[in-house]
């Protein structure tokens, strides 16, 4: 009988923004929860949910086995001190460290594919490496979740997993109170496109970044909002395109609502995700999408009724799935922002992801 709940993570803010309502069921259901996470941010809430943390070091770059030895060691006397009856894990080093040392030690262990990142991008040794290894850890894994159906396949395409195991949420969901409907705002001058997300290659911002510059020349009267950290170096071309007036960039914000409440469509063209939750956040307060035409972002667009899909990598089909939003009337647009809300209602809707979660992970 499961009593007590040890999840392994790499970050506490994430836990606690997309996770919390998991953790409060769990709570609720009368399981002790116990989360391992660097301490980044929302230390406090997940402490006012109920969970006990414990504070470990994850060095999110990269994997090398030998140089993250400690973090393994640290995981087996982890495990061993506490003794959970159940271990859940998302991320990769959490994932394949520790699963390997639940395995070992015989605990019950699940894990989470929150996306396949960089190690599933290329045909070289990493990759084989980690193949090798979730093959390893999957043998004896009790669920495999995944946030698309295309991380799936890619598992069993490398016989990596059972599909007996495997279990496809609609990533982790939206909360539909936190980010509730709000109404379309009028065009007065330009049109707000907004983006958020880590400002780095791999979410397509060179590609939006062209686009925009080619609208702005054109003499479009358009805005591009950026909400975000730099993790390449982009302050540069930024900088360059905020003197033009092109940008806005904002930083990083804890409450990206009142940005979304004042945009008139939310831009992702990203090279790959697991499940973007801005598409979901944006969608869910009645935004439309333009997005890449991949597993992780597709699912989230019902084409031409709440959004436009782009091919990956594509500036040129970007920058005319942009112009065809700036040609809309504003009418299509606001119904778009209404198709975006109702199907997150239906198919999105936090409270499903949760229920269907924990009947996998203590029922199944």
């Amino acid at each position: 009988m499961i009593k007590k709940i040890l999840i392994l993570t790499n970050n506490s803010g994430g836990l606690y923004r997309f996770r919390k309502e998991l953790i409060s069921e769990m709570i609720s259901m009368g399981y002790e929860v116990i989360a391992s996470t660097p301490f980044d941010d929302n230390i406090n809430d997940l402490q006012q949910l109920g969970v006990k943390l414990i504070n470990i070091n994850i060095n999110r770059r990269g994997m090398n086995p030998i140089k993250d030895f400690k973090l393994i060691l640290n995981y087996f006397m982890l495990i061993k001190k506490v003794k959970p009856d159940l271990i859940v894990t998302y991320t990769i080093k959490p994932n394949l460290y520790g699963c390997s040392v639940a395995r070992l030690l015989g605990v019950t262990y699940a894990l989470n594919i929150t996306g396949l990142g960089t190690a599933f991008q290329q045909e070289n040794f990493i990759k084989k490496m980690v193949v090798k290894w979730y093959k390893t850890v999957c043998k004896k894994v009790k669920n495999v979740f995944f946030e698309n159906e295309g991380n799936k396949n890619v598992f069993l395409d490398n016989y990596i997993v059972d599909e007996s195991k495997c279990c496809v949420l609609n990533g982790a969901g939206v909360n539909l109170n936190d980010f509730y409907f709000t109404e379309y705002p009028h065009i007065d001058d330009k049109i707000h496109f907004l983006f958020i997300g880590r400002i780095m290659k791999e979410k397509g911002v060179d590609e939006l970044f062209w686009a925009m510059e080619k609208l702005y020349v054109e003499n479009k009267k358009v805005i591009l909002d950026i909400i975000g950290n730099y993790e390449d170096s982009y302050q540069t071309r930024i900088d360059e395109l905020t003197i033009k007036g092109i940008v806005r960039y904002h930083g990083y914000q804890n409450d990206v609502r009142p940005f979304i409440q004042a945009s008139h469509c939310f831009v992702l063209p990203s090279y790959h995700e697991g499940m973007a939750n801005t598409l979901l956040e944006n969608a869910a307060m009645g935004r439309p999408l333009i997005t890449s035409n991949i597993h992780g972002c597709k699912e989230a667009i019902i084409e031409n009724q709440n959004g436009f899909l782009v091919n990956v990598k594509s500036k040129e089909d970007l920058y005319d799935k942009l112009n065809s939003f700036i040609n809309l009337k504003e009418e299509k647009r606001i119904k778009m922002g209404i198709i975006s809300r109702k199907h997150m209602e239906n198919y999105f809707d936090k409270k499903m992801i949760v229920a269907k979660t924990m009947e996998k992970l203590i029922h199944d």
